[in-house]
């Protein structure tokens, strides 16, 4: 194995990122766009490794020639890329200092997210199409966590014209109850882990399919990259994990007596608002006694400062996550459209577009993000009627614009212009925040973390793990991901 194409640059000059579900939709915008605002924005002598996640190599192949075939239109075509570099811009100098590999992974898998994350931390990295050999991926800069099911079966019809008339096209188009929930699926162990179901040393718990998808397969990967996502030092640039909400995610979706939406709330709505609480309370007073297990991992005891979570959501885009018949898409397509021009601010509708939010949090420079205090905010992709894309301010149901109080009239006066404003696109029946909304906050997203968790150790217990020398708790051999297949090939 030799060195791989960015060794010859500083270490603050190589910028790694993670992207789940890449291959279509917003994750393939997520990529698209990271390749443009890093080349448009890092220096001239920096190297971008995007890592983008698929559930399998046909998939990742695909994928990561997509990802090249964007790299080589913006190198040849953007004005501003050459307009940067000067006279003698060399479209081959930009190419070659980005570099996409691929890591397959399924969130409704567990021997597949811990097989993902041993080959991240402890093995090699792979390019499907054989371009770059095999390389050791040294940390994370940003994990970008876009991968989901929607878990829905069609349209409510008789809903859709009641809400139409009642709030009008931009908020039906904007906060939609008319979206009919699929039957819930709960995950057999063949499917969570293979081969490996029958070394279970104890029952688990069942997980359902969009919940793992959306949420706890994020949460497991999360927690073992933290080697790769912390740092030792103060002075290294922070590890981002940034979560992919939606626009629509409120009090109703939740049930803790219900935690995996199994029965009352849909699945979707569910699993987004449990991502909402618990990245809004990582760090809330209350809170960071029942978050911080999460954040002690002992594969990562050397490096004491850890990731910090950033919320987003892509505003409305249309994609295949929600299943339509070719017709109706074309109309439902045209309407979001017309939502943006009736004044809508949530509706970049093309996922390139979308993406903004995301590409923003991954690249933007950490006192930026710390003056912002970003990490207490939802940030949502704004657009035009133009379809110029901002991230905005996202109002979270008990948790508002940044979690604290506001003042009606300062919001009324609220000097941001344009779409940007807090209240511009607000929902329909917003009702204004209260202290005692933030402290019902606080109180879910501490549940949160306590289910969360709860979760966590005990799939841990039944794999078997929990003891880095490879024995559990419980005396018996310790499940640990096979490395075999992530030797080079070279």
């Amino acid at each position: 194995m030799g060195p791989p194409p960015w060794a010859g640059a500083a270490s603050h000059e190589q910028f790694f990122v993670l992207l789940t579900g890449a291959n279509s939709g917003v994750g393939l915008g997520i990529g698209q766009r990271i390749i443009d605002e890093f080349l448009a924005s890092r220096s001239l002598s920096s190297h971008l490794i995007l890592i983008p996640t698929t559930r399998s190599v046909s998939k990742s192949r695909d994928t990561v020639e997509s990802l090249r075939a964007h790299l080589e239109k913006t190198a040849h075509t953007s004005k501003q890329l050459r307009s940067r570099a000067g006279p003698d811009y060399d479209p081959q100098s930009t190419i070659s200092r980005v570099h996409v590999l691929s890591v397959q992974l399924d969130l409704c898998s567990l021997r597949s997210i811990y097989d993902a994350a041993e080959q991240l931390v402890h093995g090699e990295v792979t390019d499907p199409t054989g371009l770059i050999d095999n390389v050791k991926i040294p940390r994370i800069d940003a994990a970008l966590f876009n991968a989901g099911i929607g878990g829905w079966s069609g349209l409510d019809w008789f809903e859709l014209a009641r809400e139409f008339c009642l709030v009008g096209i931009v908020q039906s188009c904007t906060f939609p109850y008319f979206k009919k929930a699929a039957p819930v699926t709960v995950l057999g162990q063949k499917k969570l882990l293979g081969d490996s179901a029958h070394d279970l040393k104890m029952q688990p718990p069942e997980l359902t399919e969009v919940f793992c998808a959306n949420v706890f397969g994020h949460y497991i990967l999360a927690h073992e990259l933290l080697p790769l996502l912390s740092r030792s030092q103060p002075d290294e640039p922070l590890g981002r994990v940034i979560w992919t909400s939606t626009i629509d995610a409120g009090w109703q979706h939740l049930r803790f007596d219900d935690f995996q939406a199994r029965k009352y709330t849909p699945p979707y709505e569910s699993s987004k608002r449990i991502t909402d609480l618990m990245c809004l309370s990582a760090d809330l007073p209350s809170v960071k006694q029942f978050s911080a297990p999460y954040f002690a991992s002992p594969a990562a005891a050397d490096k004491s400062i850890k990731p910090r979570f950033y919320l987003t959501h892509p505003g409305v885009v249309c994609t295949p996550l929600f299943p339509l018949h070719p017709i109706l898409f074309f109309f439902y397509y045209w309407a979001m459209y017309l939502a943006r021009w009736l004044g809508s601010p949530w509706h970049p509708v093309e996922p390139y577009l979308g993406a903004c939010a995301t590409s923003w949090l991954a690249l933007a420079d950490q006192e930026t993000l710390d003056t912002l205090h970003a990490e207490r905010v939802k940030w949502g992709t704004s657009a035009t009627r133009q379809g110029h894309v901002a991230p905005k301010k996202t109002e979270v149901e008990g948790w508002g614009w940044e979690g604290k109080v506001e003042d009606p009239e300062a919001l009324k006066n609220d000097e941001t212009q344009g779409v940007l404003g807090k209240l511009k696109g607000r929902k329909w029946d917003a009702v204004d925040l209260t202290e005692r909304d933030l402290v019902r906050f606080e109180d879910d997203g501490r549940n949160c973390w306590v289910a969360l968790e709860k979760l966590r150790t005990a799939w841990e217990a039944a794999l078997g793990k929990g003891d880095e020398n490879g024995v559990a708790a419980n005396g018996n051999k310790a499940w640990f991901p096979s490395t075999r297949r992530f030797k080079s090939a070279n």
